[in-house]
């Protein structure tokens, strides 16, 4: 069973047109470059980047394009994004063929990693996927190493914007184990698997870039 069961492009088939076997997802087009002006910051300018939770693969390409020092490494649960990401980035010089992980799974069959990065999943996925994701970050990175979540996200002291709240309710009505996350549960499982406090980077859309350093071990 793989923890993330639907992509952001399967909800509404009016979004969804298929290119070959390209899957088109909406949001990225939107997203793309607020998260490249931050990743630019955030991952090193040489070394592997797995992205867990590719989807339709566009938000590889996109990103992989912009930074030719870094080789990308997808992956997704769904063998049909996996065929997506396959079409979108074929002939790509710095992007490796996607790899089918769960990020619930006990163990990826990924050992090393200079950054990790993964969007819009936690809050599509059971609570397992985000205890699995930061887990693995965890065993993966080394010291000063990026883990980069983007998303909505429930933070203490704040009300929910509408169109979060409206979002979160519509999560939970198709999937009672999805829904916006905790930030602070959030972090604290990172902490639990060695990282530090996030940085926390208002996006665009109500949306937010959480960046988690790998501490050195004491």
């Amino acid at each position: 069973m793989t923890s993330k069961t639907s992509g952001p492009w399967q909800p509404a088939a009016s979004e969804t047109t298929r290119s070959e076997q390209r899957l088109f997802a909406p949001a990225t087009q939107r997203n793309r470059d607020a998260i490249l002006a931050v990743l630019r910051e955030v991952l090193p300018a040489n070394g592997l980047v797995l992205e867990i939770a590719s989807g339709s693969g566009e938000h590889a390409l996109h990103f992989a394009s912009a930074l030719p020092g870094l080789i990308f490494q997808p992956s997704d649960p769904s063998r049909e994004a996996l065929e997506s990401i396959k079409a979108w980035t074929q002939g790509a010089q710095n992007i490796r063929p996607p790899l089918l992980i769960d990020a619930a799974a006990p163990a990826w069959p990924v050992v090393h990693a200079d950054a990790i990065l993964c969007i819009n999943m936690i809050h599509i996925a059971p609570w397992a996927a985000t205890q699995g994701l930061i887990r693995q970050a965890g065993r993966i990175l080394k010291a000063g190493a990026a883990l980069y979540l983007y998303g909505p996200y429930r933070r203490p002291g704040r009300t929910l914007e509408p169109s979060n709240a409206a979002f979160d309710a519509s999560l939970r009505s198709r999937n009672p184990d999805w829904g916006l996350r905790d930030l602070d549960e959030v972090a604290a499982l990172a902490k639990e698997a060695g990282f530090s406090v996030p940085e926390v980077i208002e996006m665009p859309a109500n949306n937010l870039s959480v960046i988690f350093r790998k501490e050195a071990r004491r």
